[in-house]
C-alpha cells in the first residue's frame, strides 16, 4: 500500500506538500501540483484511501463542484440542483475551483491541469461523505478524467462524460442552431453567414453541424467560405463583422449574444440596422439582449431544467436505477425584432 511519504520521496517534496495538495489548499505552484497528482493517480494512492471506509452511511448531503460560478451558464444550473435537492431533504455543499479566474482561457483543452484541481475537491468530498457529487463544467468538452476511485455517484453537467459509470447532461447544441437557421430559411434567406466561437470548441462543432442540417433539409448547398471562426466575445464579433458582410450574406447566425453584440456595434457605425439591413440571430438570451435595438432573436438555454435534470439523475443513480448515459436538454428560441423576411 503506498503512502504519502513514498508519494513525497518520488515527487521530491514534503509529506506537507503532498497533503496540502491532497486536502485541495492553494499554497503550492502548479507545477508540484501536477507532478503529484499525477504520482497519486499512477500509484492508485486514493484507492486505499477509500478503502479506509470513509463513505460509511448515507448523510443526505449533495456535492456541487463548479469550474466557475462567475461564468454566466454556472448560476442557473446550480439553481435547478439546489431546487430538487430541497425538494427531496438534501444539502448541498458548493465548491468553486474558479478555472476562468485561475487560468483565464489556457485550461480549455488541459485536462491535466484541471484534474490538479478537481482531483482534490472530490477527495474532500469523499472525507464528508457526501451522497453524490453534481460537477457543472465551464464549457461543453468531453472530460475522460473525473475522478471515479472515490465510488460517489456523480453527474456532469454541461459536459460529455468519456466515462460510462458517469452520466452526462448537456445542452442540445446541434438542434438549437438547426433551429435558428432554419428560422432564417423560413424567412427567406439563403446566404447565411456564422459568426462562431474558436473551430475546435465543442459548442461551435455541433452549432456548425446544426447549422449545416438546416442547410440541407432547405436544399440550400454548404459553403464553408460563409463561416468565420471569431471567438466568443464582443470585440471578435466586432472585429470580424466586416470581413461577413463582403460576403454578400442576408442574414448572420452568431454563436453568442456577445458576437451579436459586436456586429450591432459594427453596424450602427456604418448606417445599418439589424432587422433591416440584414438579418441577425444570437445564441444564450443572455440579459443583454433583450435590450439590444432592435431586441436580438437569440435561443434559450434552459439551464434551471440542465440543473434539475441532473440532479434527478443523479437521484435515480443513488435509487441504484439504471440511468441514461447522455440526455440532451432542448433549447427555446425567443422571436425579436432581428430578423426580417426577404423574397
Amino acid at each position: 500500500m503506498v503512502t504519502i511519504k513514498e508519494i513525497a520521496k518520488e515527487c521530491g517534496v514534503s509529506t506537507a506538500t503532498v497533503s496540502n495538495i491532497l486536502n485541495g489548499k492553494k499554497n503550492v505552484s502548479d507545477e508540484t501540483r501536477a507532478k503529484v497528482m499525477a504520482v497519486v493517480e499512477r500509484t492508485g494512492y486514493t484507492l486505499n484511501y477509500v478503502a479506509r471506509g470513509l463513505r460509511r452511511q448515507k448523510t443526505q448531503t449533495i456535492g456541487i463542484i463548479a469550474e466557475d460560478i462567475g461564468q454566466f451558464t454556472t448560476p442557473e444550473m446550480i439553481e435547478g440542483v439546489m431546487e430538487v435537492c430541497e425538494d427531496n431533504g438534501y444539502k448541498t455543499i458548493v465548491q468553486n475551483l474558479r478555472f476562468y479566474s485561475r487560468w483565464n482561457d489556457i485550461w480549455f483543452d488541459n485536462e491535466e491541469m484541471c484534474n490538479t484541481m478537481i482531483y482534490p475537491v472530490v477527495q474532500e468530498m469523499a472525507a464528508i461523505q457526501v451522497d453524490g457529487i453534481i460537477y457543472i463544467a465551464g464549457h461543453a468538452r468531453k472530460i475522460s478524467k473525473y475522478p471515479t476511485q472515490f465510488n460517489i455517484p456523480s453527474v456532469l453537467t454541461y459536459a460529455y462524460s468519456q466515462d460510462e459509470s458517469v452520466p452526462s447532461v448537456v445542452i442540445d447544441d446541434e438542434d438549437a442552431a438547426r433551429v435558428m437557421v432554419k428560422y432564417l430559411i423560413d424567412h427567406g434567406h439563403r446566404k447565411i453567414g456564422v459568426l462562431a466561437g474558436e473551430q475546435d470548441n465543442l459548442h461551435a462543432k455541433l452549432r456548425v453541424r446544426g447549422y449545416q442540417k438546416a442547410l440541407y433539409d432547405a436544399g440550400i448547398l454548404y459553403n464553408p467560405d460563409l463561416i468565420i471562426y471569431a471567438g466568443w466575445g464582443k470585440e471578435f464579433g466586432y472585429r470580424e463583422s466586416a470581413k461577413m458582410l463582403e460576403k454578400g450574406v442576408t442574414a448572420v447566425f452568431c454563436m453568442s449574444d456577445q458576437i451579436a453584440g459586436g456586429l450591432y456595434q459594427y453596424l450602427f457605425e456604418h448606417g445599418m440596422q439589424a432587422g433591416k439591413d440584414i438579418s441577425v440571430v444570437g445564441f444564450d438570451n443572455q440579459v443583454i439582449s433583450d435590450y439590444f435595438l432592435p431586441g436580438l432573436t437569440t435561443t434559450k438555454i434552459d439551464l434551471v431544467g440542465i440543473g434539475r435534470t441532473a440532479m434527478n439523475l443523479l437521484l435515480d443513480k443513488l435509487d441504484g436505477k439504471e440511468t441514461e448515459k447522455l440526455i440532451k436538454v432542448p433549447c427555446k428560441p425567443i422571436k425579436r425584432q432581428s430578423v426580417c423576411k426577404i423574397k
